[in-house]
């Protein structure tokens, strides 16, 4: 075995493997059913996969011009102008990315700086602290209220300060499942309208909402707009995940710094994927029907639980809920994912890897993008708790 002689300053000396790749690994090896990684375990459309395959056959393989193929950032403007009343310029202010965590890692690279503060809501996606810091930017951890995972706005308007460069929000929100509100936007746009301060705005869940609950995108709202970079995602919207196609939406000054980093990250994103895209939206509007689909998965897998200790929180959006399982066990919220998995055959995510310290709350997170055999299959392994 090969041994490098030296020290190594490592600049994230405390990351080891992620949490869903932990779980993931724990659920293959004792055979459990997996609900813990966000991804859908059933197919795209069809139409979108006869798409891909028809793009390599046109010939459409080698690389796409660095901010993406004209023809999807056009259709993407166009549907933003639909959803949202509000026009994207394609040339000049979309790029398309390998994902939305590429996305938002280049956010970072082109904007923060070294000392630069970064404010984060936690529970938080766990790429958000360890991109800004591999910038030298240092992350300010501000924790939602509970019960109800509120945003403090009076927290952040005492931590803002002259180095505090950014702001991320995320919404709808991983993995709470609550939603930005009116009251929020308002609180976002005073604290940040004469101080130059950016917003990270992740939407990647933008069309998974429940009970009637509307997504309230940044780019409708017209002051922030122009201080935000909005992120988008394929992978969720068309179950996709595994293609890795995202997109930042931004005003043009803000683009030309983004475009200098992603040129430099991944230069160019799967062809044939954007093709497939281009032509999938414009024959399709499944995106608007998606949170019904998922409500009922969500529905489905709730009612399953009734009759376990759980304690459900009903998420107002995107394909996760998060459960009290304090009736059930006294171990943390690691510990009891791991003997779920081994001793029920269930793997669900903790909720502690999403925070900067430590809450020791009893939650845990459950995904329901998964077949209804496969929620079948974990309701019946949890009735034995």
């Amino acid at each position: 075995m090969l041994h490098y002689p030296y020290p190594i300053n490592s600049k994230l000396p405390t990351a080891g493997i992620s949490i869903f790749s932990k779980m993931s690994k724990l659920a293959a090896e004792y055979e459990a059913v997996n609900l813990a990684q966000g991804f859908p375990d059933f197919n795209p459309p069809e139409q979108l996969v006869e798409a891909f395959s028809r793009a390599m056959a046109e010939g459409f393989n080698q690389y796409a011009p660095s901010d993406g193929l004209p023809i999807l950032r056009t259709q993407i403007s166009q549907k933003i102008g639909q959803l949202y009343q509000v026009q994207y310029n394609p040339i000049t202010e979309i790029t398309i990315t390998s994902g939305a965590t590429q996305a938002l890692f280049t956010a970072f690279s082109a904007f923060i700086q070294k000392g630069d503060e970064v404010i984060l809501f936690d529970p938080s996606y766990d790429s958000y602290a360890p991109s800004i810091k591999l910038q030298g930017g240092v992350p300010v951890h501000i924790p939602l209220k509970a019960p109800d995972f509120l945003y403090d706005w009076e927290l952040v308007e005492r931590s803002i300060n002259k180095r505090t460069r950014m702001i991320v929000v995320n919404s709808p929100h991983n993995p709470t499942g609550v939603v930005f509100t009116e009251g929020d936007i308002q609180q976002l746009d005073r604290l940040t309208c004469e101080n130059g301060i950016l917003i990270l705005s992740d939407e990647v869940y933008e069309h998974i909402l429940f009970d009637g609950y509307q997504h309230l995108s940044l780019s409708s709202h017209p002051r922030i707009r122009n201080k935000a970079l909005v992120v988008s995602s394929f992978g969720k919207t068309y179950h996709t995940t595994g293609w890795k196609v995202g997109y930042v939406c931004a005003p043009a000054e803000l683009m030309v710094e983004f475009r200098k980093a992603h040129q430099f990250t991944v230069f160019s994103v799967n062809t044939p994927a954007q093709k497939a895209y281009a032509d999938f939206l414009s024959i399709d509007n499944s995106d608007r029907t998606l949170g019904a689909f998922y409500e009922k998965k969500r529905d489905f897998l709730i009612e399953g639980l009734k009759d376990t200790p759980f304690k459900i929180l009903q998420p107002q959006g995107t394909y996760f809920f998060l459960a009290d399982y304090s009736s059930i066990s006294s171990l943390d919220d690691i510990a009891f994912t791991e003997w779920l998995c081994k001793e029920v055959g269930v793997a669900l995510v903790p909720l502690s890897p999403f925070y900067h310290q430590n809450p020791a709350s009893k939650l845990v997170r459950f995904c329901f993008a998964k077949k209804e055999e496969t929620l079948l299959e974990a309701i019946n392994r949890m009735k034995q708790l």
